[in-house]
């Protein structure tokens, strides 16, 4: 029998390493800008077209490669950041990985450009499916330019998973972004097609957070710093009015190495307690300077995830950083010690403390309770003799002198228990009870709002208990559905156009999205470099929430996850029908929760929200009977 071992052809087990190191453009635009930077680069650019497909281009000033350096950047294995074992528990380059060339080459045609400062001619390589089809020198500038053309082109099967343009230029954006952050000395600019999405020259960070994130940003951000012999901790924090409903602008980085710690963020959200809603999420941006011996940076294929030797400390660490920077902006709560001028005012504060007060006030005995116990807590029974007019209604007496209340608290009534009875079966929604519009009562007597949350509607059979948000994000999400597919939703122009400033990031996906927005309702246009106009807006949507309900489909947009894939249109009507259906908390009139049913009862799919959360419960009459045994 023939050996059946052998060992795999270099092209292929480049492949290989490239479904790891390369999963899409922007894993491709994350190498190439650690490496640039690795060279010493003070000027980075970055040019994209077809969302990296087509062309995936870095160019920078750095050192540049020899000819011979050049070559062997694309075999595997091949690094210049690791020399020994102990290097790989040291690291302190961006880019380390001895695969990336070799996997970027393996699957795209590759086209570098490198020259050293003291070489008089630079050198010139074109690589196709890990192979070399040209090499020769080559008039180019100092530094070194990588160009990546036709993502995938040899791996069809890759390509075809590839997401739509907005969703992967997002990804290239976000990576651009984390590493323009973390070394605001260094010049960055990336453009798309023939736009320049960025352009960031050299500054301090919190100019680099501005120009990255929005000029709303420049009075809003509290500087963080901390210094310890264990780590430093340096950056900013915005101030608890800049917190968001989803996640939005929240940076950590670790030896300037951005890093995703669900642990970390928990300490900052501690330290924004009672500060901000609960449900809220403050924006920060945040370095971590550590020994990188305390932490393992090879726990996860992109490293964005990391492993600190103690991180209990590391977490105190941050938290505490934190609070201190609140407190020392006069963030957090403050007592007032200024009287009111009408306390001033009161006898006890005007008036002097004459010695007769002064043997008045000594001689009772609540006095003499708390000089001799010492205990505050510790009052003579004596004292409270009237205890029991507390419970007795003013102008009426309690029959025989009894308080009125629990008769476990009457003098001398022993408690009685009563037998528990587990509320198990309480909200149960049989089949021959699901809720239908031949089941609405008509009278409007027979709907009633609990808690301002909940819709109640009693019906022969039992009762409807119908969560009113859930119900209106169900109704819109339908509209909105039957919009996209056919006639637009009817649109008001707006008297005086709201303006929209956002981040580049930001402006790119309202970009995308446009299309679909005008079809629901809104009319945005450009108005400027990452501006724009909402020069029109749906016609049953509250005046002046349109820029808020814009501003926070964005971020859910963004952040949007889930175990199922969703296209983008999708994620953009659950965002709308969330941003505007009526909240819990808010007064309905009958006539408002009669027209909430009835519009729920002609929906598809009335019980179950378009978040996955159930629309209505049923009481019907045998439920209500096991409630009371």
């Amino acid at each position: 029998m023939a050996d059946i071992i052998h060992l795999l052809p270099d092209n292929i087990a480049n492949q290989i390493a490239a479904g790891e190191v390369i999963q899409r453009p922007s894993s491709a635009v994350k190498e190439l800008m650690e490496n640039a930077i690795d060279a010493g680069a003070t000027d980075i650019r970055v040019i994209i077209q077809d969302a990296g497909k087509a062309l995936v281009q870095v160019t920078d000033n750095g050192s540049g490669m020899s000819a011979t350096d050049a070559v062997r950047s694309f075999e595997r294995h091949a690094t210049s950041k690791i020399l020994s074992i102990d290097d790989i528990f040291r690291i302190k380059t961006m880019g380390f990985r001895g695969e990336a060339l070799a996997s970027i080459a393996a699957v795209a045609e590759v086209v570098l450009k490198t020259k050293r400062e003291e070489d008089q001619w630079g050198t010139t390589i074109e690589v196709a499916n890990s192979s070399i089809i040209k090499n020769e020198p080559v008039a180019t500038p100092k530094g070194t330019s990588i160009a990546m053309k036709n993502l995938f082109f040899n791996v069809p099967a890759r390509r075809n998973f590839l997401k739509s343009n907005a969703s992967e230029m997002r990804h290239i954006v976000d990576e651009f972004v984390r590493i323009a952050l973390a070394f605001p000395e260094i010049f960055f600019s990336l453009s798309s097609g023939n736009q320049e999405l960025f352009h960031l020259e050299k500054g301090s960070l919190k100019q680099r957070l501005v120009q990255v994130l929005g000029n709303n940003y420049n009075a809003r951000l509290i500087p963080v710093h901390e210094n310890t012999d264990y780590l430093n901790i340096y950056g900013f924090a915005g101030k608890p009015d800049t917190a968001k409903k989803t996640r939005g602008d929240q940076y950590f980085f670790v030896n300037s190495r951005f890093i995703k710690s669900p642990y970390l963020n928990h300490a900052v959200m501690n330290a924004y307690q009672e500060l901000i809603p609960a449900d809220s999420f403050p924006a920060y941006t945040l370095f971590i300077d550590i020994d990188p011996a305390q932490l393992d940076v090879n726990v996860h294929p992109t490293k964005q995830e990391i492993k600190f030797e103690d991180e209990k400390i590391v977490y105190a660490f941050v938290q505490a950083a934190v609070k201190h920077a609140l407190a020392q902006f006069s963030i957090t709560p403050a007592l007032d010690f200024e009287l009111d001028a009408s306390i001033q005012r009161l006898d006890a504060v005007s008036k002097p403390f004459t010695s007769k007060d002064r043997t008045a006030a000594t001689d009772s005995p609540l006095y003499h309770t708390f000089s001799r116990q010492h205990q505050a807590h510790k009052v003579e029974k004596s004292e409270l003799k009237d205890w029991k007019s507390f419970f007795t209604p003013p102008g009426e007496a309690s029959p025989s002198g009894a308080p009125y209340g629990p008769a476990s608290m009457q003098s001398g009534a022993p408690a009685v228990e009563e037998p528990f009875r587990p509320l198990t079966q309480s909200l149960i929604q049989p089949e021959e009870t699901a809720l239908s519009a031949a089941l609405l009562p008509e009278s409007a007597s027979h709907y009633l709002q609990l808690l301002n949350t909940y819709i109640l509607v009693a019906h022969a059979g039992g009762l409807f208990l119908i969560h009113q948000q859930a119900a209106h994000e169900r109704v819109l999400y339908e509209k909105f559905e039957a919009s996209l597919k056919g006639k637009a939703l009817a649109s008001q122009r707006c008297l005086f156009p709201s303006v929209l400033s956002l981040s580049p990031a930001d402006s790119v996906l309202l970009d995308t999205l446009v299309p679909d927005l005008a079809q629901l309702g809104y009319l945005i246009e450009p108005f400027g470099k990452d501006t724009f106009a909402i020069q029109g807006t749906p016609a049953d949507l509250e005046t002046g929430t349109e820029k808020r309900v814009i501003e926070q489909v964005l971020e859910q947009f963004k952040h949007a996850t889930g175990s199922l894939q969703i296209t983008p249109r999708e994620k953009l009507i659950r965002s709308l029908s969330r941003q505007q259906a009526i909240k819990g908390g808010t007064p309905l009139s009958t006539e408002e929760m009669q027209h909430l049913t009835l519009a729920l009862m002609e929906c598809r799919t009335p019980n179950v929200s378009p978040f996955g959360q159930p629309i209505y419960a049923v009481l019907d009459q045998p439920s209500l009977e096991r409630l009371f045994g």
